[in-house]
């Protein structure tokens, strides 16, 4: 999404991003589009976590295939945060439907990027979302999902925690800086770069690191 269009429609031109977004009417889904960022980190730790032991004792796949297998999954999972952040959740609003679809799932956080029960998917979406790719995994490559699975939702805990540090704390003096910096650069100056949160892997491969200043 370009810079001109969100501005269009009032991503980046708030006077200081804080407050938080009414989304729903019913106040019983409006609580529920909430959540505190724990509960899916320790909803998707606890699923590797199973996912890994049944793996290991319940599969002839021996451990020395697993692991790599469980680090696949989890440089997997940081293509897949990019393309999403770059494709889906930056999508050109270009019809009311997807305008709404894309305020939704990403716009309102780019509105409100303090609001910290809005930085993960509520805990049933989340438990849904491991449901589907346990489907998906398994059925793509039989028991080596148990394996897979682990290293994937490790990702996906791992972004939700740098997700959540990197807006509410200050920056760390080390290497993880980097995070901090390209995140901001890409809520507050160029939406169209850094969209990786986790890791900066593919936006180096890709293309679409920040320009140094």
């Amino acid at each position: 999404m370009s810079t001109t269009t969100l501005k269009k429609i009032g991503r980046l031109d708030r006077p200081d991003n804080n407050g938080s977004a009414r989304m729903f009417k019913n106040p019983v889904l409006e609580k529920l589009s909430r959540t505190h960022i724990s509960i899916p980190i320790v909803l998707f730790l606890g699923i590797s976590s199973v996912s890994f032991y049944f793996a290991v004792t319940g599969t002839e796949i021996s451990v020395f295939i697993g692991i790599p297998v469980f680090v696949f999954g989890l440089l997997a999972f940081t293509f897949v945060e990019y393309m999403m952040h770059k494709y889906f959740f930056h999508m050109e609003p270009d019809s009311p439907a997807k305008d709404k679809l894309q305020y939704t799932v990403h716009g309102v956080h780019h509105d409100y990027p303090k609001d910290k029960e809005r930085l993960a998917m509520p805990p049933f979406v989340s438990a849904f979302y491991a449901l589907v790719f346990y489907v998906v995994f398994t059925l793509i490559m039989g028991d080596y999902a148990l394996y897979f699975l682990p290293g994937f939702l490790l990702g996906y805990a791992a972004y939700l925690g740098v997700h959540y540090a990197v807006h509410a704390y200050q920056p760390p003096k080390n290497f993880l800086k980097i995070l901090w910096v390209n995140h901001a650069v890409h809520h507050y100056k160029d939406p169209d770069v850094a969209f990786g949160v986790s890791s900066p892997l593919w936006d180096y491969l890709l293309g679409t690191m920040p320009k140094q200043n």
